[in-house]
């Protein structure tokens, strides 16, 4: 009887499997191929979480390191043997020097290499990214400091040299630079023939001397500024206090120059609503060596860290608060911000409008009825992100170097597309 019953089971189980095979609702293939053992070739666009590949041109020095020690020599190799130190005492040239750090990864040697986002590869044709290593912004700082100087001559020829060497690359030429690298975080690097490296992936701070057509969120890469005040470390930081809320005592600390351009003339403007309150630090000043020791200590003794728009709608002052463990107060209507595909600021910062700011004591009111359990929540997140804004040599899991390189990779997939779709095209592109 049992047999019976299982044989009638079976039968109809076939069936109903017969009926969906015949219908289309059930595909029997995958069931085979479990059965089967044969090999399969990877594809070409299949992801395997390697680092990003990058070839980096090798330029002679006078576009990079002689500008930080004039008697480098091409002769020998660049190593990260024989890489400069960035100088201690670079002062506020330190903030743009993105493109060091960059360069500097590239050029390692001898590390665990494990967590690193970018490796150096020498054969152009395994290349995802190339690394055009100019520093336009020590250039800038070093040649064009004035606009006007006969030394800003010598950045400009600069810029026509390494055009024409790229405009030479068969690498270039293959993608219209689509895949090249080139980072410009001053707001004047790179000035005179910005145009003429518009289709590659830039590394700018913010999009706010940059057309449209030139930087846009889609290819290329917002980088944070290096911060220039010391980082509050594991052996000073505030952890050991039974109440850090409590022993920050100023309530909010600026402390830079109030004459600026564009959103930045909103300074001058907060300095009359805030600078006479007794739980406020608004002072002018400028960024020297001494200067930036006195920022230091104040942002380490301030609950929060006021951030408005410089020339552009960024400053170092933000990272600088991070770094500090000083809650930021963002105000800037049209800033771009760092890694914000992985990181939540809101969890960390404090945004106000440049409208909502202006506004006689909307600022002071919200922070002084800040929850100190809210405040101490963001805190304790800002010190667990603050990682991510560290630039060092050998970069370590996750800093800044690791995490831009990465936010270069996410850009690949992108430029790819834009290549092979050029590749084929027999009209311009009816899409953009």
């Amino acid at each position: 009887m049992y047999g019976k019953t299982i044989c009638t089971i079976v039968f109809f189980i076939f069936l109903v499997a017969s009926f969906s095979i015949y219908m289309g609702t059930v595909d029997p293939r995958p069931y085979f191929y479990l059965l089967q053992s044969q090999p399969r070739e990877a594809s070409p666009c299949s992801s395997n979480g390697r680092p990003l590949r990058v070839f980096m041109y090798d330029l002679p020095r006078k576009f990079n390191v002689a500008m930080m020690d004039p008697r480098s020599s091409d002769v020998e190799p660049l190593t990260g043997k024989n890489l400069p130190s960035w100088p201690q005492t670079s002062g506020i040239k330190r903030q743009h020097s993105v493109e060091y750090w960059l360069m500097a990864s590239l050029l390692q040697r001898g590390g665990d290499g494990g967590d690193d986002e970018a490796i150096r590869v020498f054969d152009p044709d395994l290349a995802d990214a190339f690394y055009v290593p100019f520093f336009s912004s020590l250039s800038f700082n070093t040649h064009g400091k004035n606009m006007t100087d006969p030394d800003t001559e010598f950045d400009r020829k600069l810029q026509v040299e390494l055009m024409e060497f790229l405009e030479n690359s068969e690498y270039w030429k293959r993608s219209g630079g689509k895949d090249h690298v080139i980072p410009m975080t001053h707001p004047n690097a790179f000035r005179f023939l910005r145009q003429q490296v518009n289709a590659s992936i830039l590394i700018v701070v913010d999009f706010g001397r940059y057309p449209k057509d030139m930087a846009r969120l889609s290819k290329d890469v917002v980088s944070p500024y290096v911060h220039v005040v010391e980082t509050l470390t594991e052996d000073g930081d505030d952890d050991g206090m039974t109440d850090p809320f409590e022993a920050r005592t100023t309530l909010l600390y600026f402390r830079g120059n109030t004459a600026r351009k564009d959103e930045g003339k909103i300074r001058l403007r907060l300095e009359k609503l805030l600078a006479n309150n007794s739980d406020v630090h608004y002072e002018k000043s400028v960024a020297t060596t001494q200067n930036i020791k006195v920022s230091t200590e104040g942002m380490r003794s301030s609950k929060f860290c006021l951030h408005p728009a410089g020339d552009t709608p960024s400053s170092c002052r933000l990272f600088d608060a991070i770094v500090s463990h000083c809650i930021p107060v963002i105000i800037s209507d049209k800033i771009e911000l760092p890694f914000e595909d992985e990181i939540d600021y809101s969890e960390f910062s404090v945004f106000f409008s440049i409208k909502e700011s202006l506004e006689p004591g909307y600022i002071l009111n919200n922070l002084r009825q800040f929850p100190k359990d809210k405040w101490l929540e963001m805190w304790k997140r800002l010190k667990n992100v603050s990682h991510h804004f560290e630039f060092q040599y050998p970069p370590k899991r996750e800093d800044a170097v690791n995490m831009l390189w990465r936010q270069v990779k996410h850009k690949i997939p992108n430029v790819k597309l834009a290549v092979h779709r050029n590749r084929r095209l027999k009209v311009p592109d009816w899409w953009l």
